[in-house]
């Protein structure tokens, strides 16, 4: 009795450790996941703010959720499942996927960049909750391309786990790497306020850095909305070379790669390739925006 009784307890404790060790794997693969996906994380946290510029203060913190849930079911109930099931079933159709979103992100930037050029930029969201949908819906739909190139990243680097791990990891990832990139936009749009609200402060000290916050603050959101539209047309560049690539056409990968090894690699290296990717990407933005354009007066 009390031999079975200790040798389920040692059967316990090896379940237990087993689980244990498990836990540890799935923890260090989602971490080296979300590492790999940092630099696309940095652009979706430089691309997000610049939705909510002119936006009352008060409606701020209800769009950074909304666009923030979107963002989650993308990743979880669009992204996983899809890129899981083609990378168990159609590997080969990844890349004409991420061709067409890397389009689209390309798109986008270029027509930003036509719309401040042309002094056609929205200076603010109307109040009516139409407007507010439209604009909750425009960045869940950039997000949808920021996040797939997170997610198939992710997905790269646990490819040899099992199935149930990579499930397992992609939703740590998911989720971990949303958390952050919307913490810290929240964090950036309420910035003016928290600068506000210690202006209100009796110490001389908090009231300085109070006024330098508000100050700061649209200096600072335009320089995000730059970055952000440089970060969509880098991206977008980004996926569509390295989609190509995949998909057997060497010579613009082979190229960037050759300018790199010019210099040296290093930060220069990542200069070059940031600034050729962003090149191509408003070359192929403008070419869809004005095709795109000149569609409508054709129909017309």
């Amino acid at each position: 009795m009390s031999a079975g009784l200790f040798g389920l307890l040692d059967d316990v404790a090896a379940l237990a450790k087993l689980a244990a060790a498990s836990v540890d794997d799935v923890g260090a693969a989602a971490g080296r996941a979300t590492a790999k996906a940092a630099g696309v994380v940095v652009d979706d946290t430089a691309v997000t703010p610049q939705y909510v510029q002119g936006v009352t203060a008060e409606r701020e913190i209800p769009i950074v959720k909304k666009i923030a849930w979107g963002s989650i079911r993308n990743k979880l109930l669009i992204i996983l499942p899809l890129a899981l099931l083609l990378s168990q079933f159609a590997e080969w159709a990844l890349a004409p996927i991420l061709l067409v979103g890397g389009c689209y992100l390309a798109y986008e930037g270029a027509e930003k960049v036509w719309e401040r050029l042309c002094g056609q930029e929205a200076h603010g969201l109307g109040q009516d909750p139409a407007s507010e949908k439209d604009l909750v819906a425009g960045a869940v739909r950039t997000d949808l391309i920021l996040s797939t190139e997170i997610m198939l990243i992710a997905l790269d680097q646990v490819a040899d786990e099992s199935f149930w791990s990579r499930l397992v990891i992609l939703i740590v990832v998911a989720i971990a790497l949303t958390i952050g990139v919307y913490g810290v936009v929240g964090l950036i749009v309420k910035m003016d306020d928290a600068g506000l609200a210690l202006t209100q402060r009796r110490s001389r000290l908090a009231q300085r850095v109070g006024h330098g916050l508000v100050s700061a603050m649209p200096k600072l959101l335009e320089t995000i909305s730059v970055v952000g539209i440089a970060a969509m047309l880098w991206v977008g560049g980004h996926i569509m070379i390295n989609s190509l690539h995949d998909m057997g056409w060497h010579a613009p990968h082979d190229a960037i790669h050759h300018l790199v090894h010019a210099v040296h690699g290093g930060v220069a290296g990542w200069l070059v390739e940031t600034v050729v990717s962003a090149i191509i990407g408003a070359v192929v933005g403008g070419v869809v925006l004005g095709v795109l354009h000149l569609l409508p007066r054709r129909r017309r």
